[in-house]
């Protein structure tokens, strides 16, 4: 009862002054753009999202190296895909919001350079390779597998036995 007295107290307090107070005004979604992913190579796809106060009216996204780019409602964001262009030099590019209401919001997009990597990483420690530990470990292989089998024809042994 001791545990209840108090949670029905708060309860009543919280009731009261929200009627007496008033509940809070509700507050304006954020105004904001988001590139993803914020760094791509040149000739590669980026994503925007974008919100302004009403979601419900197409934007406008401009900027070196996209251009003109019209964010349209889509699932309570303002959305689009573009493709940087293959010919953008590398750098630090900014990209402006500019919503219908006059509102506008920024963020930096990163184009880095397209790297076509010359050969394949050199991964792994060599232990499949031919020379003087091949042998050792196919052994060390051939070795377990076998007492693991003993180990099981010995368990097996002991369970009709005993």
């Amino acid at each position: 009862m001791r545990t209840t007295v108090p949670a029905a107290l708060a309860a009543l307090v919280v009731g009261i002054s929200t009627a007496v107070l008033g509940a809070a005004p509700a507050h304006a979604a954020a105004v904001f753009l988001e590139a993803n992913p914020d760094t791509v190579r040149a000739g590669d796809q980026v994503g925007l999202r974008a919100s302004c106060t009403d979601n419900l009216k197409n934007a406008a996204v401009a900027g070196d190296p996209l251009g003109r780019v019209t964010v349209r409602p889509n699932v309570a964001f303002l959305t689009a895909t573009t493709r940087v262009p293959a010919g953008t030099e590398p750098g630090t590019y900014r990209l402006t919001l500019t919503c219908p209401d006059g509102s506008s919001a920024t963020t930096t997009l990163n184009v880095v350079a397209r790297v076509e990597p010359a050969r394949g990483p050199a991964t792994g420690g060599g232990g499949t390779a031919d020379g003087r530990s091949a042998p050792l470990m196919v052994g060390g292989g051939l070795l377990a597998i076998a007492a693991g089998l003993a180990l099981a024809v010995v368990s097996l042994r002991r369970r009709r036995l005993g």
